[in-house]
């Protein structure tokens, strides 16, 4: 490997290291650890958020797909952009001030327990351990793509690079928490974004203007090729799934303030687009420059980078696709260390628990989930794309709906909220498996039927009634949203 792509790399590890160090040192309660102390600015929220969810697959797994499956795929990023939009418009502001006003709650559970007042820790429980079972597979999605970059990069055995990855990335996430992820995450959002957009325009450049595919060659498949009905409610899955995920609405839940929701809102579309319009361009690009023929096509922006870029240049630019990893890996780590030190340590195991206590048991919460998720990563022949699908799906089957009728109907009851979460996640497990069927329905996106399950379930358990403490709470949080000043904190029963 040339020196000039390990130092500039070096460097860059360095620099998120420092990063965690600083923070480490700035983290002095539970509230700066996982949320920050809701002082994130506009800039930093917007690009945490979009970093966050746009990961290795983003960098890798969308490229890949467009370059082995044709550019019906870039649907996904059309989708991804709209459901980008809709996240920051319904969700962001409200979510802020109900989080706030709620008791200052500072994970997602810790919420839901207050909006419905679930005396019973029921909500916080199965949220917990539903963000637990996911977030895992998410985790391990991506260490496989960081252990590919390690192997690429380095020349290494391929085992030994995902743990030498995990190890990195852990590192600094352990030290400095939510703010340490959140302003690497500024960073990292930009690398992102100026690696896939380099790599794209000097492959378009290289390119011979009468650029013909060898004979051998398959033709790419076009925009509309092989879309049908089926394939593109499947597809819309990647927009209706994106209120449920815990990793990227935590952000709202830390923007500074909730004027600034607008300002990260027209931040996280601008650079969504061009992140995802890079991500498709590499994956045509690279089709034509490779011929259609790679042994692997999630390593098409990998092998572009090398062939394209200078070394100095092609370092910071592969060091964008650990970015990339580690942006999404560090922000999912975070939440499942809340889950355990928050939402299960405190709630149920040392209700007393010192704020420094519990700092350490999120830290080790950190380590034992990256753990748990390296050894998922193990199989080498694991899909990014498969496994971010998947539990993407979950979270958005399951949390998509709960939250967002959380936020907007008065008349949502506790036993909904618990159905809605049950249901969502329960669809999405069984019907992984399954293919085929009538007209292909089992082929859909296992997002779409689970979400309108969770739905469905959600508006009928309310409606036997049983919600009016709920609807009370609904009330003094919609009057928060109502008051420009800072809200109030609603008092819990817990």
């Amino acid at each position: 490997m040339d020196t000039a792509v390990l130092v500039s790399f070096g460097l860059y590890l360095l620099m998120m290291l420092g990063i965690g160090f600083y923070f480490y040192r700035a983290t002095k309660n539970l509230s700066d650890y996982i949320l920050g102390g809701r002082n994130l600015p506009p800039s930093v929220a917007a690009l945490s958020a979009g970093a966050s969810d746009l990961s290795g697959w983003a960098l890798m797994g969308l490229p890949g797909a467009i370059f082995s499956q044709g550019l019906g795929q870039a649907w996904i990023a059309i989708w991804t952009v709209i459901g980008i939009y809709l996240n920051w418009t319904l969700i962001a502001e409200r979510l802020r001030v109900f989080t706030e006003a709620a008791g200052n709650a500072l994970t997602l559970p810790d919420y839901l327990e207050s909006r419905f007042d679930d005396r019973n820790r029921i909500l916080r429980t199965l949220s917990s351990l539903v963000m637990l079972l996911f977030f895992t597979f998410y985790v391990s999605a991506g260490m496989v793509g960081g252990a590919v970059l390690f192997e690429s990069l380095f020349e290494i055995d391929y085992h030994t690079a995902l743990w030498a990855g995990a190890l990195i990335i852990v590192s600094y996430t352990f030290l400095g928490g939510f703010l340490a992820a959140s302003w690497t995450d500024l960073v990292q959002g930009i690398m992102m974004a100026l690696a896939l957009l380099s790599v794209a325009v000097m492959t378009w450049l290289n390119l011979p203007v009468d650029t013909k595919l060898p004979a051998q060659a398959p033709a790419m498949k076009g925009f509309w090729d092989d879309i049908s009905l089926i394939g593109m409610i499947s597809l819309a899955g990647w927009a209706i799934g994106y209120c449920g995920q815990p990793h990227v609405v935590v952000r709202f839940m830390a923007v500074r303030k909730r004027e600034d929701i607008a300002v990260s809102r027209r931040i996280a579309l601008g650079w969504s687009v061009i992140t995802m319009g890079s991500a498709v361009a590499v994956g045509v690009f690279g089709f034509q420059w490779f011929g259609g023929n790679l042994d692997n096509s999630e390593r098409v922006f990998l092998d572009l980078a090398h062939l394209m870029l200078n070394p100095w240049v092609a370092g910071f630019v592969l060091a964008g696709v650990l970015a990339a990893i580690m942006s999404t890996i560090d922000s999912q780590l975070l939440v499942c260390s809340s889950a355990l030190s928050e939402d299960l340590y405190r709630g149920f195991m040392r209700p007393q628990a010192s704020q420094q206590e519990l700092v350490w048991v999120g830290r080790l919460s950190v380590a034992a989930v990256a753990v748990i998720a390296g050894i998922m990563a193990t199989d080498r022949d694991s899909s990014i794309l498969e496994l971010v699908a998947y539990a993407w799906g979950g979270f958005g089957a399951a949390f998509g709906p709960v939250i967002l009728l959380s936020l907007f109907w008065r008349s949502m009851s506790r036993n909904g909220a618990i159905a809605g979460l049950l249901t969502g996640a329960l669809v999405v497990a069984l019907w992984k498996p399954l293919s085929g069927g009538p007209a292909g329905i089992f082929d859909i996106f296992e997002v779409v039927p689970g979400f309108f399950a969770s739905l469905l379930a959600i508006v009928v358990v309310s409606r036997l009634g049983g919600a009016e403490r709920e609807q009370r709470r609904f009330d003094t949080l919609l009057q928060a949203l109502g008051n420009r000043a800072t809200p109030a904190a609603v008092t819990t029963s817990h």
